[in-house]
């Protein structure tokens, strides 16, 4: 019960963060290509902790409303940002989809969609997918950052599909798992072989080859099940340990 209670307060501070971005960029304070206030400033300013306003701008980032560039900083994207569907991307942690329900989800609607991204995707969806893998293997040692690409790029995907309700479906989904994968990544022990399969989605589809994108999606999310079932086990494991570790009352 507690934890539930902890999952919804997180997710209000995330909302927060959301909506005051969101007024931010309506009312033309910050525009496309505009860097982000400082986050000592920006947490200041909202009144919550510097790591609720990381959560939320990771958040912000997975949706593909911000940009995160390694080592430089966060800016608003260029194009125009999801942000009408912030919603939609909430109703994963609002209702507390489970896991193996979202990997499965994820494994009926994105074999297809890259199938679909290696028969309609345009250049600009090709330089996209090959820029995030160049960011995940730049950062597979910072797992935080890693999700970031790793999310912005399975949106690229939906988006090249050229089905924009597909793409819709698709946030929902990715949001949901973003908000679960969040609290375990950096336990993971994976990221570079996850980086090496995102690499073959891309060669895949940039060929042209649907039925191999396909495929090797498939395999990948099969693969990334796999992993977050190990990263949620060590979580665990380690939560047990601390309790038997700490002193008695």
């Amino acid at each position: 019960m507690v934890e539930h209670s902890n999952r919804n307060h997180d997710t209000q501070l995330t909302m927060q963060v959301v909506n005051h971005v969101r007024s931010l960029i309506e009312n033309g304070t910050l525009r496309p290509g505009d860097k982000i206030p400082a986050e000592r400033e920006f947490a200041k300013e909202l009144k919550i902790s510097r790591a609720s306003l990381r959560a939320g701008i990771g958040h912000l980032a997975a949706m593909g409303v911000l940009n995160v560039r390694h080592g430089v900083g966060t800016f608003v994207a260029d194009g125009p940002p999801a942000l009408g569907t912030a919603s939609l991307v909430l109703l994963g942690a609002l209702h507390g989809f489970k896991p193996w329900q979202m990997f499965e989800a994820r494994l009926i609607l994105e074999s297809h969609l890259a199938a679909m991204a290696a028969e309609r995707g345009k250049e600009e969806h090709f330089t996209a997918l090959a820029e995030e893998v160049t960011e995940m293997y730049a950062t597979f040692h910072e797992p935080h950052e890693y999700l970031i690409h790793d999310m912005r790029f399975h949106r690229t995907i939906a988006e090249a599909s050229g089905n924009p309700i597909l793409a819709v479906l698709m946030e929902t989904i990715m949001a949901a798992l973003y908000d679960e994968r969040r609290k375990t990544v950096e336990r993971s022990q994976t990221l570079k072989q996850s980086a090496e399969m995102h690499r073959e989605i891309y060669r895949a589809i940039r060929s042209r080859k649907a039925a191999e994108a396909s495929a090797v999606m498939e395999k990948h999310l099969k693969l990334a099940e796999s992993a977050q079932v190990n990263e949620m086990k060590r979580a665990v494991t380690k939560k047990k340990a601390a309790r038997k570790d700490s002193p008695e009352d």
